[in-house]
C-alpha cells in the first residue's frame, strides 16, 4: 500500500543489515521504493539494489554537496548508468546554500548542467533546494519554460505555500518528508494541505529525517507510513485513501514515462 518515495538505501550505513531492511518494508506494506544515488561512490551499488529487487527502482546524479566533483568525466559515467531500465529518475540534484560545501557557482552549474541531461534523458528530475528558493525556481523556470506536468519533484519539501504554488505552477509534484510529523511545523502541514493530491509525494530520505515516534532513530523505508498517516491526518482523509493517492502519483511520475509503462 506504501511507497517511499525518496530513501538511499546504498548508503553504507546500510551494509551491515539492507537485506532485513528491505524485507522488513516489505511486511510492513511498502510496494515501491525509488532509492537515490547521490554521488558516483553510490551509483554502483544502485544498481545492485535495483537488480536484486523488483519492487525496488533508482535515480542518480550528484548531489549539491558534491557539486565540484561533476565534470564532463563524471557526466559521461552518468550517461552510461542512465541507460538502465530501473534508472526512472535523475537526481538529487539542485542547490544547497544552507551548508554551502560546494560554492554556489559550482552548484549552479553542475545543476543547470545535469537538467539538461535529464531533459535529453526523458528524466524526471529530483530537485534538492536548501535555502535557495529563488534560485532554484529561477533555473527551473528558464530550463522547463513552457513544459508540462511530470517534469520532477522537489524532493524534502521545506518552503512555504507560496512557493509551492510556483513550483506547482511548473508542473512539480512536491515530496512531503517526515519532518511534518515534528512539532513547530505550520508551514510545511499548511503545504501539506494546500498541495492538490494528484501532485503530492511522500518520502522518508532514509537514513535521515526519521518521522515521530521513531525520531532519534536510523530512518528506514517502512517508517514512511506514519508520515502519510500524518498526511491523511492534516487532510481529512483516511490513511488507505491517501496511500493509494500517492502510489498512483508515484506510479505516473516515474513508472508510466518512455522506459516500458511500468505500472
Amino acid at each position: 500500500m506504501f511507497v517511499d518515495s525518496h530513501c538511499h538505501l546504498e548508503m553504507e550505513v546500510f551494509d551491515r543489515d539492507r537485506k532485513e531492511v528491505i524485507e522488513k518494508s516489505r511486511r510492513e506494506g511498502l510496494s515501491y521504493i525509488l532509492t537515490v544515488g547521490t554521488e558516483e561512490a553510490h551509483f554502483e551499488k544502485v544498481i545492485e539494489i535495483i537488480n536484486a529487487y523488483p519492487d525496488i527502482y533508482g535515480a542518480i546524479g550528484i548531489h549539491p554537496h558534491n557539486s565540484d566533483d561533476y565534470g564532463e568525466s563524471i557526466k559521461k559515467t552518468i550517461s552510461t548508468y542512465l541507460k538502465h531500465e530501473k534508472i526512472v529518475g535523475y537526481g538529487e540534484i539542485g542547490l544547497d546554500f544552507f551548508k554551502n560545501y560546494s560554492p554556489k557557482d559550482s552548484q549552479i552549474r553542475a545543476f543547470q548542467s545535469q537538467i539538461e541531461v535529464a531533459k535529453k534523458e526523458g528524466l524526471p528530475i529530483i530537485v534538492h533546494s536548501r535555502s535557495a528558493k529563488e534560485e532554484t525556481i529561477d533555473i527551473l523556470n528558464d530550463a522547463f519554460d513552457g513544459s508540462t506536468e511530470g517534469i520532477g519533484v522537489i524532493h524534502c519539501y521545506s518552503y512555504d505555500v507560496d512557493a509551492a504554488k510556483r513550483f506547482l505552477d511548473m508542473g512539480f509534484y512536491l515530496s512531503i518528508p517526515g519532518t511534518v510529523t515534528y512539532k513547530n511545523t505550520e508551514s510545511l502541514t499548511e503545504v501539506a494541505r494546500y498541495v492538490p493530491a494528484d501532485r503530492m509525494l511522500a518520502e522518508t530520505d532514509a537514513p535521515f529525517l526519521t518521522p515521530n515516534p521513531c525520531r532519534g532513530k536510523r530512518n528506514e523505508p517502512h517508517l514512511v507510513k506514519y508520515t502519510i498517516e500524518k498526511i491523511a491526518s492534516i487532510r481529512n482523509q483516511g490513511v488507505e485513501e491517501t496511500a493509494s493517492i500517492l502510489r498512483a502519483n508515484f506510479v505516473r511520475l516515474f513508472l508510466n514515462g518512455t522506459r516500458g509503462g511500468r505500472n
